[in-house]
């Protein structure tokens, strides 16, 4: 074995005794098991270095598996020049079902390594996506989004012979069917894309330019470097400040930069050394964001619910106090029990601002204003002040 082989393959196997070590000396402690290690770079076999890790101990994984491209030979331009294709030994499966083996073997430890309500982000191109997915289903998680990251800059079909690969796919998944609570900052996301609701369709630049890290020979380090914009967005979506981010194919660090420069922890595991280099010296060039610009928004979902007879309880409203809609043009009653009347129609906040609009349907929050000295006022200002004593 050459020496840098060697190595390579003793640091793997320190990395993944050490994760094992760690594991058994947590559970003879008696600690609680997300107690980890995080911002490093494990180095060793994915399934075996995930074997280390405590169960219930990450908030989200994000993996970019190989892709078992199935290459037949070189790939070359119309000049005759070659393509710097992904050839790499780390994307060679001598069949589907040994691929599928390795799929669901680090599937089956990300699942166990999830905490109950963490999520999983997989993406892959159609030469694997499609197997990742029934392997996902298949397993227990339970699909919650596919994201089509579509390549503003893709690589042309240079033979002509099919469609210019101009996609890939991301698949989302809750740890389990069962699973209600999980991240998902829709909010935030709406502000991000100018108050309009995130779709699943994103369209993100390749990797290119000063952001492909390249090697001392001036070639890209790694052939399917992913851009952080795309890791930018995908840890806004569906994790917080602090929360830790495991990715089993660390690669050359994506996940890692993002992960720090958005105040999230992170859990890398790579088996190529001079990979995991790469990655630890380039998240040590990260600055973080200051702890002040990383508050996300809140979801008015996850606030406690405060029904609108509560106001009426806390005398906040009383019973015979007027609302109005928006312009002031209606008004209704309060009753004692919470509900409103107008003339002889009655019924919730919600169903009576539909029927005066006739509308399908009417957020009562919004819709109602209650009069105060600086003139009408949602009602959903009061609810904002019982919501503010349970706190």
């Amino acid at each position: 074995m050459p020496p840098l082989e060697a190595c390579s393959s003793f640091a793997g196997a320190y990395s993944t005794l050490t994760a094992m070590i760690h594991h058994v000396c947590v559970v003879l402690s008696g600690a609680p098991m997300s107690e980890l290690n995080t911002d490093v770079v494990l180095r060793g076999d994915c399934v075996e270095v995930l074997r280390g890790l405590p169960d219930a101990s990450v908030d989200m994984v994000f993996a970019d598996p190989p892709y078992n491209l199935q290459l037949g030979g070189d790939l070359l331009r119309p000049d005759n020049s070659k393509v710097d294709a992904v050839d790499d030994d780390w994307d060679k499966f001598g069949s589907f079902a040994e691929y599928d083996a390795f799929t669901r073997a680090w599937l089956t430890e990300c699942r166990r390594v999830l905490k109950p309500e963490g999520s999983i982000w997989v993406i892959g191109s159609y030469h694997n996506v499609f197997r990742l997915g029934a392997a996902i289903q298949d397993l227990g998680f339970w699909v919650l989004n596919d994201i089509i990251w579509r390549k503003s800059n893709p690589m042309p079909n240079f033979k002509g012979t099919r469609f210019t690969n101009a996609h890939e796919t991301l698949i989302w998944a809750a740890r389990s069917r069962d699973q209600k609570r999980y991240t998902f900052n829709y909010d935030a996301l709406k502000a991000f894309n100018e108050d309009t609701q995130m779709r699943s369709d994103w369209t993100l630049a390749l990797c290119t330019g000063e952001e492909r890290i390249k090697g001392d020979d001036g070639k890209k380090a790694h052939p399917t470097q992913k851009p952080e914009a795309l890791l930018h967005r995908v840890l806004l979506a569906a994790t917080r400040p602090g929360d830790v981010v495991l990715d089993p194919f660390f690669g050359t660090g994506t996940t890692g930069a993002a992960a720090k420069r958005l105040g999230r922890r992170f859990i890398g595991i790579e088996r190529d050394e001079s990979y995991a280099k790469v990655a630890e010296k380039r998240i040590k060039a990260v600055i973080p964001a200051a702890s002040e610009d990383l508050a996300v928004m809140g979801s008015k979902r996850s606030e406690p619910k405060v029904p609108f007879g509560a106001l009426v309880e806390a005398g906040l409203l009383r019973p015979g106090d007027r609302l109005y809609c928006p312009k002031g043009e209606r008004e209704a009653r309060v009753r004692a029990d919470g509900s409103l009347a107008h003339g002889e129609l009655t019924g919730s906040i919600h169903k009576l601002g539909a029927l005066l609009e006739n509308a399908p349907a009417c957020n009562g929050w919004t819709y109602w204003r209650f009069r105060t000295d600086q003139g009408l006022k949602p009602i959903d200002a009061l609810r904002a002040e019982i919501r503010a004593g349970m706190n």
